[in-house]
């Protein structure tokens, strides 16, 4: 019996064995990873000076009419309530919206309930924006006398809070539309080719 199992076990271990002594066939290598990582994308400095410019884009007839709904219906629901001072603040929003969209006519109504408002409610850093924007306004349609009244009442206001910002920029506000007043009445020059030529269509 012994020698049956000696028999077998060896007969086992040779034919084992015998495995590594044969010959297999090699397969292909897979081919190398691609390098994909960031790292190889080349860097882009940018200098310590240099700026990233800003595109803006122009507001979308849209997107104007959903401001003008919402700024409006918040201000129908403070009028309503009586919150007097967050509703002046919300017709000079309004008015802005209006100035965006050329609708001067609008914007000089709001303007002025926002002023109204802010008298009551004694708000005169309001009043006097409110002033500055409405001046802007009456310049723009050629109210040129009713716009300056308007400044030299904000400049009055702020000399006598003593408010040194505001009244920088009502003086530049005054300057900006004393100019514009003298270029709009300075009457169109006149060449002696026009005069000849229409001294001629009279003969």
């Amino acid at each position: 019996m012994k020698l049956i199992l000696l028999g077998l076990f060896c007969a086992i271990s040779i034919s084992a064995s015998a495995q590594w002594f044969t010959k297999h066939e090699r397969f292909s290598q897979l081919p190398q990873v691609q390098d994909n990582s960031i790292s190889r994308f080349t860097k882009v400095e940018l200098r310590r000076n240099q700026k990233i410019g800003t595109k803006t884009v122009p507001p979308s007839e849209y997107n104007m009419d959903l401001a003008e709904h919402f700024v409006m219906r918040t201000a129908q629901h403070n009028m309503r309530f009586r919150i007097y001072d967050v509703a002046s603040y919300n017709f000079s929003d309004l008015a802005r919206l209006y100035v965006q969209q050329n609708r001067f006519s609008e914007a000089k109504w709001y303007f002025l309930q926002s002023n109204f408002l802010s008298r009551q409610q004694n708000n005169d850093k309001l009043t006097i924006n409110n002033l500055m924007n409405l001046a802007g306004v009456k310049s723009d349609i050629g109210d040129f006398v009713l716009a300056q009244q308007d400044l030299l009442e904000a400049r009055d206001m702020a000399s006598a809070h003593g408010w040194l910002i505001d009244l920088i920029l009502v003086e530049k506000k005054l300057k900006l539309i004393q100019g514009s007043r003298i270029t709009s009445s300075r009457p169109e020059p006149r060449y002696a080719s026009n005069a000849i030529a229409s001294q001629t269509s009279v003969d």
